[in-house]
């Protein structure tokens, strides 16, 4: 049983109750305060003693959100994602820490939340805004499973944004641009490692850390397939030397066209090896690799020679796809020979040549079917 006690304040009155209860034998009361009227304590009461009916032992004690979002990041994901994706997690601590420094994550509320996603999305685009509000979105359902909380304060919330994020159809080159510029890039591919390594992202669709960590091992020239099971630390935030993949599907075995796999093999013939195996060493670079840096004013370069407008890198990674799905390759191979982590992440991230594959569809089966009874 509990009850309920009023406590003057200052500024007028609050309510408290307290419910007996035993652990291990010994009385450890709940208690807990701050109700504005006796109804809402009451209210808050009942609930409580309900859960303790069933058996649950909800934590009364108030913990600051972002100490509750720091633990889970170090219990949950430290140990299961890549340093990259680790700091797209820290990115959005940082946002709670500084929005809700303090603010114990009971005593926030869905208006709070949404106040907070007005205020983080008025200068940042919708990509960023989305990753951060699914973060805190699954940190907080683990919440309510722990039960420091009993409702999810994320529900019928809505992310906003200020900034109008890149198209994605801007992110990649279309087909025709595609064949200017592998055109390109194979008429200069004796003149540096760096135009070998933009043949091979264009040609495979491999991530930039990923193609950094590949060795001569990697390369199967009898059954003209890489193999993909490790990256390689190229930046400050990334691990020292190799590392593992984004995720456990990243690691995969994809088949490549000869042109390619002829001119890495003739590679390996006229060149020594070094200390690591590593395909694309470059021992001036700081990290040991061609640079992300360099590899992208490259690409700029020859692509400003061609009078179309620079990507990036991770562009090409996404042009390989895109030509992918519009010469019909299933979603379900595209997405696997990707290293996505599910199919979902690959619709998300080419809904709009979906869609215009879609118009093809359609035509192709209205043209189809009336050709049937002519």
């Amino acid at each position: 049983m509990g009850y309920i006690r009023m406590r003057p304040r200052k500024k007028g009155k609050s309510y408290e109750f307290t419910i007996s209860h035993v652990v291990n034998g010994k009385p450890k009361p709940i208690r807990k305060g701050g109700f504005r009227t006796e109804r809402e304590a009451n209210a808050a009461m009942v609930e409580l003693e309900a859960q303790l009916a069933k058996g649950l032992n909800p934590v009364t004690k108030k913990v600051p959100f972002e100490e509750y979002f720091e633990d889970w990041i170090e219990l949950y994901k430290v140990p299961t994602v890549s340093a990259t994706t680790l700091k797209h997690y820290e990115y959005s601590l940082n946002a709670v820490k500084e929005y809700f420094s303090g603010t114990p994550i009971q005593n926030i509320k869905r208006h709070d939340y949404q106040r907070f996603l007005n205020w983080f999305g008025s200068n940042r685009a919708k990509q960023t805004v989305d990753k951060v509000h699914g973060h805190i979105k699954a940190c907080v359902k683990d919440a309510m499973e722990e039960q420091y909380i009993q409702i999810d304060f994320t529900r019928k919330t809505k992310p906003t944004f200020g900034v109008q994020a890149k198209k994605a159809e801007e992110k990649h080159l279309n087909y025709e641009e595609s064949v200017k510029l592998l055109q390109n890039i194979w008429a200069k591919i004796d003149e540096g490692l760096g135009y070998s390594l933009l043949f091979l992202i264009a040609t495979s669709g491999v991530r930039f850390g990923e193609a950094v960590g590949l060795t001569r091992k990697d390369f199967n020239f009898n059954n003209d397939t890489i193999t993909i099971n490790k990256t390689w630390g190229y930046k400050k935030s990334s691990p020292s030397g190799f590392g593992p993949t984004k995720n456990e599907q990243s690691k995969r075995t994809i088949r490549i066209d000869k042109n390619t796999m002829n001119h890495f093999k003739e590679l390996f013939n006229n060149t020594p090896t070094n200390i690591h195996g590593l395909v694309f060493y470059s021992p001036e670079s700081k990290y040991k690799v061609i640079s992300n840096t360099n590899i992208n004013q490259l690409l700029k370069k020859l692509l400003l020679e061609l009078n179309i407008e620079p990507i990036t890198v991770h562009g090409l990674r996404h042009t390989h796809a895109s030509i992918l799905l519009y010469q019909k390759a299933s979603i379900h191979y595209v997405s696997e020979r990707l290293g996505h982590s599910d199919i979902e992440t690959t619709l998300k991230e080419y809904t709009h040549v979906l869609k215009e594959l879609r118009l093809q569809d359609e035509q192709v089966t209205v043209q189809t079917f009336e050709s049937m009874v002519v």
